[in-house]
């Protein structure tokens, strides 16, 4: 029988998983369309851009994957549930980015040391209508973030905010190909989109680090709601307090406080409780009451109770 009764580690996303469906689709079906034009055409922006949207088919899957994996409930071996899985993926999608970023320098590089001739005629069909494919599945996935907040859906988004200008980078190459006869505008347009695509895929990916490093989450401030705890009746001292991030909009904080022993201390842990859910949002909080003179902190112990006695005294 499962024991994690006051909090649910699971997400429901329906609005996530219909739209991540919906994108999967078209981009797998356009990725095919890219990769025979790039190879008709011999466009290196236009295979840059179908290697990035290859690159989206397997984010999207990983991104399905943490969806459902996300909805499992806890059990005896994964108390936190599934809900990690989440960052995991968007720390794959970014080191994917990245990964793809190189290929292309790479590649681009080497374009500009041996042009090779371009049928920019069918490159810039093709670009023109992926630039409405990637346009409509941004727009697609920027409204479902605005409903559900997930780095899982976000690094999906910066794949296809990255395509979307891809796209633009591609017709941009075909035209200025088309008007000067000057094939290195390809290679050049490639490295722009591979840095582009380079600095979404490090943002992701710093970002699915900090979560896994369990780091303090951004939007708080440890020290203000150190003192906070503080200003609950009964509390004397708040240490070994820690705050982290399971996974987008869940958090977890521990910490351990020193007590006025003529408080009872179920009304300390409950006051602290309520103060954390209504003042931050964090409903999962783990507080352990304490006695400096009883459990061993050394000196941190020491200077504690030295300080609280000659307090006592200057009151006298």
């Amino acid at each position: 029988m499962a024991d994690f009764h006051h909090l649910q580690h699971v997400k429901e996303q329906s609005r996530s998983k219909k739209t991540l469906w919906i994108t999967l689709l078209l981009t797998l079906f356009f990725t095919i369309v890219e990769i025979v034009g790039g190879l008709l055409s011999n466009s290196l922006a236009l295979l840059s851009d179908s290697a990035h949207m290859i690159s989206d088919v397997i984010a999207l899957g990983l991104s399905m994957t943490a969806i459902y994996m996300a909805s499992r409930q806890p059990d005896a071996r994964f108390t936190f549930g599934y809900l990690r899985f989440e960052i995991i993926a968007s720390f794959l999608n970014g080191l994917a980015l990245a990964v793809i970023s190189l290929g292309i320098f790479i590649e681009g590089i080497r374009r500009f040391l041996h042009p090779e001739p371009i049928q920019y005629g069918l490159m810039l069909a093709i670009a023109a209508i992926g630039l409405v494919v990637n346009l409509v599945l941004t727009i697609v996935l920027s409204r479902s973030m605005k409903e559900e907040d997930n780095l899982n859906v976000k690094s999906a988004l910066w794949h296809f905010f990255g395509d979307l200008l891809s796209s633009v980078g591609v017709i941009v190459s075909a035209l200025l190909i088309l008007l000067t006869g000057r094939v290195w505008f390809d290679p050049l347009i490639s490295l722009v989109i591979g840095g582009i695509i380079f600095i979404g895929g490090a943002r992701i990916t710093r970002e699915a680090y900090l979560v896994l490093m369990e780091s303090v989450p951004r939007e708080f401030d440890l020290e203000a709601i150190r003192a906070s705890i503080r200003e609950v009746e009964g509390v004397e001292d708040v240490h070994e307090m820690h705050l982290w991030a399971v996974s987008t909009d869940h958090y977890s904080l521990t910490a351990h406080v020193f007590a006025n022993e003529n408080i009872q201390p179920f009304c300390i842990i409950l006051n602290i409780n309520e103060t954390l859910k209504e003042k931050y949002g964090i409903s999962h909080s783990t507080i352990q009451i304490e006695h400096a003179g009883i459990n061993p902190h050394g000196e941190y112990g020491r200077e504690f109770l030295k300080s609280r006695r000659t307090l006592a005294e200057s009151r006298v």
